[in-house]
């Protein structure tokens, strides 16, 4: 299961409501930042999830709403909140304007508190853990060395208790074994194989992160199939050509990709001051019925279903 929590929800500058593109995934003891827009550690702060473990940040593209929250988040690492290292994935046009930001304008020749590692992500997994992959892949948008991050649970034999209960298996270390793929011998003298209680292979949760994007026709393949999609909806489609202009998504664009690729569910964000909520959602539902539009400090919790 991956959890995100959204700490900034608005296209290109802040509402009242709405900070700018930033948000936290979670799974496991692990956190990755997406984008750190203007603004993001006072949401940190505010949303109550605080900075522990908060070292991987994964960048979707360079432009100043994405990454200017970097300066101030560094500022109070340098001061207050003391982590080991930080590491930063993106591009390499995306992580050339972080380094003049960070060494300087906020560093100016100063010690970093902390390692700080500036990794270029070409496409392809570029994370792994025991428990899930984190890969990327080019997205369109007004020629920034844009990325899309996919999220993939390994694949799995689900453990099934009913036939764990049915065979006399006890809770506990011994049904750990079984679902790391060991034979166990019961107090009785029987022996139980994994295959007596695993279910057939199944995918992970799989959930994909696309930040600001001009077109859909190249994402569908990352998309296909996974548990949750998040994605910009910067413009409606009464202002198609807008959109277009500026490289960025309608609602109904966002929607449609959704269908092609076969999405369990579609979480909208990057949303213009100039639109009601009600008619973004609205606009998607019409293609697309399983789909929210993500509000600040909104938590979704991505599983299968």
């Amino acid at each position: 299961m991956y959890e995100i929590i959204f700490l900034g929800t608005s296209a290109s500058a802040p509402s009242a409501k709405r900070g700018l593109a930033a948000q936290v995934v979670k799974h496991d003891e692990f956190r990755f930042l997406i984008d750190c827009g203007e603004g993001t550690q006072r949401q940190i702060l505010q949303s109550g999830i605080g900075f522990k473990h908060l070292n991987n940040i994964l960048i979707t593209h360079g432009h100043l709403d994405h990454i200017l929250g970097l300066g101030g988040l560094m500022s109070t690492f340098m001061r207050w909140e003391a982590i080991e290292e930080l590491n930063i994935y993106g591009g390499k046009w995306a992580l050339d304007r972080i380094h003049d930001l960070v060494f300087g304008v906020v560093l100016r020749g100063a010690k970093p508190p902390m390692t700080i590692n500036l990794h270029a992500v070409k496409p392809g997994v570029f994370f792994e853990a025991e428990g899930f992959t984190l890969s990327a892949f080019p997205v369109f948008h007004r020629g920034s060395d844009s990325l899309g991050f996919k999220f993939e649970e390994r694949p799995h034999h689900p453990f099934l208790p009913e036939k764990a209960e049915a065979l006399g298996v006890p809770a506990g270390p011994v049904r750990r074994d079984l679902v790391d793929g060991k034979t166990v011998k019961l107090d009785d003298g029987r022996t139980v194989k994994p295959e007596d209680v695993l279910g057939p292979l199944r995918p992970g949760v799989r959930m994909v992160h696309v930040g600001d994007a001009g077109r859909t026709e190249d994402l569908v393949a990352a998309c296909q199939d996974v548990d949750a999609l998040v994605i910009e909806s910067t413009y409606l489609e009464a202002e198609a050509d807008l959109a277009k202009q500026f490289s960025h998504l309608t609602a109904k664009m966002a929607a449609e990709l959704a269908v092609k690729a076969n999405v369990k569910q579609l979480i909208l964000t990057h949303l213009s001051r100039r639109y009601r909520e009600k008619d973004v959602l609205a606009e998607a539902r019409s293609v697309f019925p399983n789909v929210r539009v993500a509000r600040d400090f909104d938590t979704f919790k991505i599983k299968q279903g």
